[in-house]
C-alpha cells in the first residue's frame, strides 16, 4: 500500500511518532467501508482509523457532512446494516 500523503493545518505542525504494526480482527463489510472511505480521502487505512480514534477520545465527531453522506453510500454499496447499537453484540 503506497504511504498515505501526510496531512497538516495552518495552526498545528506536523509531530513526530512511532507507529506499530498490529493485526487486528474486523467485520468483513465494516472493513469495506472502511477502506473504500479511506480512498475516498486519500488517506490510509491506519490514518483513518487514527484519526478517528484519536476524535471519539476527546468525544469529537469524527466527519463532516460531505464525509457522512460518503459512508451512507458505502454501506449501501457494502451492505453494512449493522450500527453503533449492535456494538459488542456481535458474534462470529
Amino acid at each position: 500500500m503506497p504511504a498515505a500523503k501526510k496531512r497538516t493545518t495552518a495552526h498545528s505542525p506536523a509531530r513526530q511518532i512511532e507507529r506499530i504494526q498490529t493485526g487486528v480482527r474486523l467485520e468483513k463489510r465494516l472493513l469495506k467501508v472502511l477502506k473504500g472511505l479511506a480512498e475516498s480521502l486519500d488517506l490510509s487505512l491506519g490514518d483513518l482509523l487514527e484519526g478517528i480514534a484519536l476524535h471519539a477520545l476527546e468525544n469529537k465527531p469524527p466527519f463532516s457532512a460531505a464525509t457522512l453522506k460518503k459512508i451512507t453510500d458505502l454501506k449501501r454499496i457494502y451492505e453494512l446494516d449493522l450500527s453503533a447499537a449492535d456494538s459488542h453484540q456481535l458474534r462470529e
